[in-house]
């Protein structure tokens, strides 16, 4: 059979019940997220060349360009049939 023995200690003078407080799980006032106010590099641009393992969505992710609306600006654009080196247009 194996015990333990916890022994803890106050080494102060009072003997009243240590408290402590819970840390907080407020966020300081002066921290901010980098994702709020981010803007594309692709935001300028009226073109985008497809990458090898590009898909319709993460292209639209990268450029901010709804995928609706890249199928609307690229009539005729197979989102299955992508192909390295396609320019897309992104805007009129």
């Amino acid at each position: 059979m194996i015990a333990f023995l916890v022994v803890l200690s106050n080494s102060g003078t009072n003997n009243s019940p240590s408290t402590t407080t819970p840390p907080s799980n407020s966020t300081p006032s002066s921290t901010t997220e980098s994702t709020t106010n981010t803007t594309s590099k692709f935001a300028h641009r009226r073109t985008y060349v497809v990458k090898t393992g590009d898909t319709l969505g993460a292209i639209a992710i990268k450029t901010g360009v709804s995928v609706s609306t890249l199928e609307d600006l690229n009539p005729g654009l197979d989102p299955q049939g992508l192909v390295a080196g396609q320019k897309l247009k992104l805007r009129e």
